[in-house]
Parts: structure tokens; C-alpha cells; sequence
């Protein structure tokens, strides 16, 4: 299966489900959370924390696949959207759908926007525009531990 067949498929199933967003909400308590991811799985998606620069295991990855939720398993990016912008966490430029949901961030004195995944909340990264010659570029800095790479079989 190509990427693009998979977008169109994604797109194409996210209007079968219902609720405000398009999707249904996974909640779970604190103690399920602490359960179902790592300790520091949980730091960065439920505790809003951030890997180190050049740490994360998808920062130089590129293989041909999809990026899901580390949480819940929603597919968010695609590697056609990655590319490499030098700042040390996985970059894509585009998501998957309505998945990512978008938030106004000014914790630490700063003006940024998170983007979390739309299904379970948890927080994946922050979105930014760049200025790259000339012309805006989109930008979403996703921590590593935040994601679940599957490959897509040829």
C-alpha cells in the first residue's frame, strides 16, 4: 500500500465516527496512564514534558510508514511529511486529518502552540511557522516518546 491510498483511507474513516471532533475520546485515569506508558512516556504525553535535543529515536528515522499516538494508537503523521529541520525533535509538515488538535501554550514566559493528539489528549509536541526563503513553512516538533512508528509493508 503507497501513502497517499492510506490518507485517503484515514480520511475517509474519520467521518464514520462520532463526536464533536469526528472522533470518540479515550479517557483513563491517572493510574491507568501510569500503567499503559513508560515512566517517561507518561512524563512527555500526560505531564506536557520534553525529551532532550537529538535524543528521540525518530529524530534522523525515515523510514516509509505511519506515526501513531504513543498513547492511544491514532495514526497522526506520515513519513511524507517528515523531513529533517535541524532542531533535534522528529519535524513533519503536515497531520493526519483532524488527529492533532492545536492549543495556546505560554507556560515558561513563551507564546507557542501545542499540538496534542485528538483522541486522547496527550501532548505531543508544539506547532510552529517558519520563515524558510522567503515563504511560511509549517512546523510540528514532536517529542520521540510521544510516538509509535508501523512501517508500511510493500
Amino acid at each position: 500500500m503507497n501513502i497517499k491510498f492510506l490518507l485517503i483511507l484515514f480520511s475517509f474513516l474519520s467521518l464514520f465516527v462520532n463526536d464533536m471532533n469526528g472522533q470518540t475520546k479515550i479517557t483513563k485515569t491517572d493510574a491507568e496512564w501510569k500503567k499503559a506508558l513508560t515512566p517517561l512516556q507518561y512524563e512527555i504525553l500526560r505531564k506536557k514534558g520534553t525529551e532532550y535535543a537529538f535524543s528521540g529515536e525518530y529524530n534522523k528515522f525515515y523510514e516509509e510508514g505511519i506515526y501513531h499516538c504513543a498513547g492511544c494508537n491514532t495514526p497522526l503523521f506520515t513519513s511524507e511529511s517528515k523531513f529533517d529541520s535541524g532542531t533535534g525533535w522528529p519535524s513533519f509538515n503536515d497531520h493526519i486529518s483532524n488527529n492533532v488538535h492545536f492549543h495556546e501554550d505560554n507556560r515558561y514566559e513563551m507564546n507557542r502552540t501545542e499540538i496534542t493528539c485528538n483522541v486522547c489528549d496527550g501532548h505531543l509536541g508544539h506547532f510552529f511557522t517558519d520563515k524558510l526563503k522567503k515563504r511560511y513553512r509549517k512546523r510540528y516538533c514532536v517529542n520521540s516518546l510521544s510516538l509509535k512508528f508501523n512501517n508500511i509493508q510493500k
